[in-house]
């Protein structure tokens, strides 16, 4: 056995348990009373009067863990899988592609589809899901998934395709997570209803509009150079009065809105 390696081991996961530990404390002494829940009676009568559309969700209480991960490293072998592609690696874990030859983003009908690039030309391609595709831009962004649960904004869980005027997708940035870890220590989940009140107390949901979808997954809690820690994390996903869906999320433990910056996608890509 590597004694030296296991002891190093050992050191990462302590300092990172402390650092998380920490980072719990600070939470509840800065947002002590952030959290804001409100009983299914008074959700419906606040919903009713805001003329917000929302049907409860039935919700089994369980217990859920924290996750931690380390930054994934692109090896030499892991490169040679990459067919059509001439490629950029930086600091071992951005890589940036180009194809050597063009494959359409959109299928027969029009639509965007990107499973059978997503399986032929990226790693673990089947552990990223669509978050978001701007046309203008002419980009396609995808968030890692682990445990079926999606990653949302981890700049080093993402992947960025994008594709010229003839719709043709040219090159793309990937970063990925692995060595997934759950945390010992379980706490209970809020339920869905339970986040989407806690949106409606502080006022973030507009008059007339429609809460389309709750769906689970996880946030940065803690990030280092190379370990992040995750928190359970519901994403709500609002449809204005004009069509215009916004995304919410609320760490799914502490009740607290979790709020991204605005440029991120924007620092990814450049």
């Amino acid at each position: 056995m590597d004694w030296n390696r296991t002891k190093t081991i050992f050191i990462i996961v302590f300092s990172i348990l402390n650092i998380f530990l920490y980072s719990l404390y600070v939470n509840r002494q800065m947002d002590v009373g952030d959290m804001q829940v409100i009983g299914k009676t008074s959700l419906e009568e606040t919903l009713q009067l805001e003329n917000i559309t929302y049907s409860p969700i039935p919700f089994t209480k369980k217990e859920v863990s924290y996750l931690s991960a380390h930054m994934a490293t692109f090896t030499e072998e892991d490169l040679k899988q990459l067919n059509n592609q001439s490629f950029v690696l930086i600091d071992k874990s951005r890589l940036l592609s180009h194809l050597k030859k063009t494959v359409k983003a959109r299928d027969g009908d029009g639509n965007y589809k990107f499973d059978d690039f997503l399986a032929k030309y990226i790693l673990e391609g089947d552990s990223y899901a669509l978050w978001d595709v701007d046309e203008e831009e002419q980009r396609a962004v995808f968030f890692q998934r682990v445990k079926s649960e999606t990653i949302f904004y981890s700049p080093n869980a993402m992947l960025v395709v994008h594709w010229d005027d003839e719709g043709n997708i040219t090159h793309y940035e990937q970063r990925m997570l692995e060595d997934f870890v759950s945390f010992n220590h379980k706490k209970e989940l809020l339920s869905q209803d339970a986040a989407v009140g806690s949106l409606v107390t502080r006022g973030y949901l507009k008059p007339g509009s429609t809460v389309v979808q709750v769906k689970s997954g996880y946030s940065i809690l803690v990030q280092l150079t190379e370990t992040q820690v995750f928190a359970p994390t519901w994403n709500i996903q609002v449809k204005l009065k004009d069509g215009t869906i916004e995304n919410y999320f609320i760490n799914a433990i502490e009740g607290k809105v979790i709020e991204f910056q605005s440029n991120l996608l924007e620092e990814q890509t450049e």
